[in-house]
């Protein structure tokens, strides 16, 4: 081979093994980035204002966890509550898959075990998914109150605080909370429930609603465009292609009289495709009106 071909052929095989270098790395950045969005916790610090209460209130929200071996640790979620230094904290739900085998089915009562023997008070409420008898019952056995249709009073910083949780995964059309429960107009009133029902819970008219279950669908446009998709109206690119369409999906969601809060929760099923929309466990201070 001639010396001119022989530089040639030596070039083509930089440029060749250069270009394979290049999507080894895309490869990687890809890697990287979907490791980020799905398996790393961010908290979410949010705060509201009421003339309910004396003196700012922290609460921690956790929710939909679906355990599973190789997820975010129980350390790393405990840390998150931990560091802190909430006043209560709710769990909303879906903390393990149905179908799970029970190692997995008790992550979730470790984990709650675990805040309840730090000293956070824990109240919780099922979802479509872990409703099992067995966990529940070692749910509360680790300290936690489970409410299912029911309620408690607390005092927490010299103010009075209402919590009712319902463990519906279906709402009928008749559906009304003002049929089960009254509210306190002396306490601050928040209401656990899994599964988000805009409508019904802003007649209800609780402070504070805490939801769950959507997982903020999963993948966020940039810039607050809204997901990529909406589960509950089947439709894509709802914020951009539907405006007429109410879309639940994350965060606050205003009513007359209070406000209704949607986590995206930790887990990542059926399948991890998170995107702009990490797993979050949410600290919300309840700040006194000045």
């Amino acid at each position: 081979m001639s010396e001119k071909k022989q530089k040639k052929a030596d070039g083509k095989k930089t440029k060749d093994k250069k270009k394979r270098k290049n999507i080894w790395l895309w490869v990687l950045v890809i890697l990287v980035i979907w490791w980020f969005n799905n398996y790393t916790l961010r908290v979410t610090k949010e705060e509201i204002v009421s003339g309910k209460v004396n003196e700012t209130v922290r609460i921690a929200v956790l929710s939909d966890q679906h355990a599973t071996r190789y997820g975010i640790s129980n350390k790393t979620i405990f840390s998150a509550v931990d560091n802190a230094k909430p006043d209560i904290v709710f769990i909303l739900g879906d903390m393990y898959t149905s179908g799970s085998e029970w190692e997995l089915m008790h992550k979730p009562v470790d984990l709650a075990g675990d805040i309840v023997s730090a000293g956070y008070p824990v109240y919780c409420v099922t979802g479509e998914h872990d409703y099992d008898d067995r966990y529940v019952a070692e749910l509360k056995k680790a300290g936690a109150k489970v409410l299912d249709y029911s309620g408690d009073t607390v005092e927490i910083k010299g103010s009075s605080f209402r919590i009712i949780g319902i463990d519906n995964v279906y709402y009928s059309p008749t559906f009304d909370l003002g049929n089960e429960y009254v509210l306190d107009d002396s306490s601050f009133n928040i209401l656990l429930a899994h599964i988000p029902n805009y409508e019904k819970f802003a007649d209800f008219g609780a402070d504070l609603t805490l939801c769950a279950d959507t997982h903020g669908e999963m993948a966020q446009l940039p810039f607050g465009a809204g997901p990529l998709y909406c589960s509950e109206k089947d439709v894509w690119l709802p914020k951009l292609l539907h405006k007429e369409l109410d879309i639940y999906d994350k965060g606050f969601f205003d009513y007359d009289g209070g406000t209704m809060f949607i986590t995206s929760g930790i887990g990542v099923y059926p399948v991890p495709v998170r995107f702009n929309n990490r797993p979050e466990a949410v600290i919300i201070d309840i700040r006194p009106k000045r």
